[in-house]
């Protein structure tokens, strides 16, 4: 009689009783439904921030982000959808994650700003890690397509386009000199382009990074200095909005701007350049700012002046600028931390734990 081979029943045996234990150890994912139609309550309509959901794979913690901002008290989130994470080879959409994060934001009551940015291999002569901000331009008119399809898919969920990030850092610009009037140029092949698949988008150009480097730095160009440069290349009509970005570094937001200081309120030496060139209809949206906490970095603050000076920002905002539409703060949460400075500019903790400077934000957002 032949014998009986266990051995594969024990390997069998082996596997699901691997598979028990690391379903007890790791707990399934939870089901994401969209919560019931919910509205923001808050003091100031000016309340932003940058939620970074770029990254962030899971639905549960997409929703849970979006949860905490609304509780805060911000109405507005800016957030980055890379055009090679949408469409990694031309004509083709990968609108899956885009749409997760925009249905979340809407059932929360949020308004979204979208940014877009960053070049697909394929659009590239010689494309590496470094060039994903290198948008030459013999692709211009893919980028405008890849915007228009943005804006057509989301007409009356987005309205409010945010068209490349600091073109005035070189490394932005594809780590070369920058180039204003190819900045304007980009702005006038996609505008038309946007406007035609959704007539009620807000464009905003700029997204200028608050900079003193002069006209010969290899680093970018002084933000008032590319602005002017914008408006001599004939960017007006091209337009809708300027996005700029406001650090306070460690100024109190009260400052006073100068055209050599980097501060809260040099966002008004922009709005100076715009009603010069007859932009003064045009708004201004802050869609970067804030103060770091970091205890050994060097342009940081205490955590208790970085509530005080934000929730100041906000309010300065409110006060003094009719014409600015929103304050967006860097940056709500992190999918995973930094270990370094950049984590001491969230609200809550990677594992949503939330910070003083949230609570504190939300105290004056729902005057409690």
């Amino acid at each position: 009689m032949r014998a009986f081979d266990f051995r594969p029943w024990g390997r069998l045996f082996l596997i699901l009783a691997l598979v028990w234990t690391f379903r007890r150890l790791v707990p399934p994912r939870p089901l994401v439904v969209l919560d019931p139609p919910q509205s923001v309550t808050t003091r100031n309509p000016l309340i932003g921030v940058h939620t970074r959901l770029t990254d962030e794979v899971e639905a549960w913690k997409v929703q849970r982000t979006l949860r905490m901002v609304r509780l805060m008290g911000s109405p507005w989130i800016v957030e980055y959808f890379p055009w090679p994470y949408v469409e990694s080879s031309p004509g083709q959409y990968r609108w899956g994650h885009t749409d997760r994060v925009i249905a979340h934001a809407r059932n929360q009551g949020l308004t979204v700003i979208a940014r877009l940015g960053w070049v697909p291999d394929w659009a590239q002569t010689n494309p590496t890690e470094s060039t994903l901000t290198h948008l030459e331009t013999e692709a211009f008119d893919d980028f405008a397509r890849f915007v228009a399809a943005f804006a057509a898919r989301y007409r009356g969920r987005v309205d409010h386009i945010i068209l490349w990030n600091e073109p005035n850092l070189s490394f932005e610009w594809g780590f070369r000199p920058v180039d204003p009037a190819a900045y304007v140029e980009l702005l006038r092949i996609v505008y038309p382009q946007a406007k035609a698949a959704n007539p009620d988008l807000i464009i905003l150009a700029g997204a200028l990074a608050p900079t003193l480097e002069p006209p010969s730095s290899p680093a970018g160009l002084d933000d008032l200095l590319y602005l002017e440069a914008m408006y001599q290349a004939g960017a007006a009509p091209f337009f809708d909005a300027l996005s700029a970005h406001a650090y306070g570094l460690q100024s109190p937001p009260e400052a006073e701007p100068a055209p050599r200081a980097l501060n809260f309120r040099r966002v008004e030496l922009l709005r100076q350049i715009m009603v010069e060139h007859g932009d003064a209809h045009k708004p201004v949206y802050i869609t970067e700012a804030g103060w770091n906490d970091h205890p050994r970095w060097t342009m940081s603050v205490s955590p208790a002046q970085r509530v005080h000076y934000t929730i100041g920002a906000y309010e300065w905002a409110r006060e003094h600028w009719p014409w600015c539409s929103v304050v967006a703060m860097w940056a709500f949460r992190l999918p995973a931390p930094r270990h370094n400075y950049r984590d001491n500019y969230t609200f809550v903790t990677t594992e949503f734990e939330p910070k003083p400077i949230y609570l504190e934000v939300q105290k004056y957002a729902r005057d409690e």
